[in-house]
């Protein structure tokens, strides 16, 4: 075109390469040259493939091994989203200065190198070998990755990366489709272990494309309390080891450190009997805890009853206060009840209910328990108490702990088979027989 329909000009028009892509069949951004080893796919049979033991590299964290499945398999894609300013960069650069001997690339799309210098010197930990590229395009970042061949490369954050090959904004899902799929093809065709740290929403879920979970091989979730110095790390997805696993952090000045035994820290912390108390056996993945459910049961003198429940479903609460009134006789339809889980956190566990009961009940009749019994079992509409999984490890917490006694479903079964145990174990059908064997004077 020589005349200009802007300014009606003439032979004005000059072409001008405002930045060189790589070929339309490669989407590579251009690393694929800097790795002549890397050959073309072909599809295997399946009896032909060797299946040995999994390399995985030690983090130098247990309860960062622990959610991972043991340890960083090689060439693994981790998602790991939280709140903000709950602590997700901090335990990554933690992690980074931890591996000693192996170059890391801390890549930061949302601070710079002074900003995480700054938090470095915090952790009072030193390493040589952990490299800062502050950059958000993503050819640009794969370019530098194959160039340094890191034995562990950490992106903050997915959200703020931006692709060549899109017009759209940082933070749009096709942006996060697209440079999420150039990182994982990235991380799988040189080995390499990948961590990417993901934003929120204001509802809780992981911020972007429902298909980012689907696409890494782990999703973390980092959670807690800004008015508590815990943070829970929960794995929701693994390919490489069990679900369900949750490992504790308490937020100090100088980092993350790592709870070892989470028990001693969400019992309770005074020395008095007191009513509405109640020690519940929980099991977070294969690892068992034991937590405090306090509740409150008082008179309701404005208006309708509340019904309040922290770190626990209030829907089952419901469900529980309905099975008393409706099963046990207890009339608590005119009172208010405030349910709270010590410590700050929130368990899904159905093993917790008869503790929730236990603890209604103390409160309801101000009849204090005793300090040593504590409670595993799931409590049906029918007021009877059914068996939970994994009843010997939470048998054994509670001794290890030094409980006198426990509370548990009589459909569990035999309890460690072939072990003399010192803990004394109490068979309960029904919430009725609970009253009976434990309220009872």
């Amino acid at each position: 075109m020589g005349h200009c329909t802007a300014c009606d000009s003439w032979n004005t028009y000059v072409e001008e390469i405002i930045q060189k892509e790589h070929s339309a069949d490669d989407k590579s951004g251009g690393w694929r040259s800097l790795n002549p080893e890397l050959v073309p796919s072909k599809a295997i049979r399946l009896d032909q493939v060797t299946a040995g033991k999994l390399k995985r590299l030690d983090t130098g964290d247990v309860e960062l091994n622990r959610a991972l499945g043991g340890g960083l398999v090689q060439g693994s894609v981790i998602l790991l989203a939280g709140q903000p300013g709950i602590g997700k960069s901090t335990l990554l650069l933690q992690l980074a200065l931890q591996l000693h001997g192996e170059n890391i690339l801390y890549v930061s799309g949302e601070e710079s190198e002074e900003q995480i210098k700054i938090r470095a010197n915090r952790l009072s930990q030193k390493q040589e070998n952990c490299y800062l590229f502050a950059e958000t395009r993503v050819d640009r970042i794969l370019h530098e990755a194959a160039k340094m061949r890191p034995a562990l490369m950490i992106v903050d954050s997915i959200q703020t990366l931006v692709s060549g090959h899109l017009d759209a904004a940082p933070g749009t899902i096709s942006q996060i489709r697209e440079c999420a799929n150039e990182l994982i093809r990235f991380a799988k065709e040189t080995s390499t272990p990948l961590f990417l740290i993901g934003h929120i929403t204001k509802e809780g879920e992981i911020a972007g494309p429902k298909l980012l979970e689907h696409m890494v091989d782990t999703v973390l979730q980092f959670e807690g309390d800004k008015h508590y110095s815990y943070r829970i790390l929960r794995t929701l997805k693994n390919r490489f080891g069990s679900t369900d696993e949750m490992s504790m952090y308490e937020m100090q000045a100088t980092g993350l450190i790592p709870i070892s035994n989470p028990s001693a820290l969400l019992l309770s912390q005074h020395e008095e009997r007191l009513s509405g108390s109640a020690v519940a056996c929980t099991v977070e993945g294969l690892r068992p805890i034991l937590i405090e459910t306090q509740a409150l049961v008082s008179a309701a003198v404005y208006g309708n009853p509340q019904r309040v429940a922290t770190g626990f479903d209030g829907r089952r609460l419901s469900m529980l206060l309905a099975v008393l009134e409706k099963r046990c006789g207890f009339m608590i339809g005119n009172q208010d009840v405030f349910l709270n889980l010590a410590g700050g956190i929130r368990i899904n566990d159905p093993a917790v209910d008869l503790a929730v009961i236990a603890s209604l009940i103390s409160s309801l009749e101000d009849n204090p328990l005793h300090r040593q019994i504590c409670f595993a079992g799931e409590v049906g509409l029918s007021g009877e108490i059914r068996a939970v999984s994994r009843i010997d490890l939470r048998v054994q917490e509670a001794e290890r702990l030094g409980f006198k006694a426990i509370c548990i479903s009589k459909y569990n079964g035999q309890i460690n088979a072939g072990k003399a145990s010192k803990i004394k174990i109490v068979s309960l059908a029904t919430v009725n027989e609970l009253y009976e064997k434990v309220f009872a004077k």
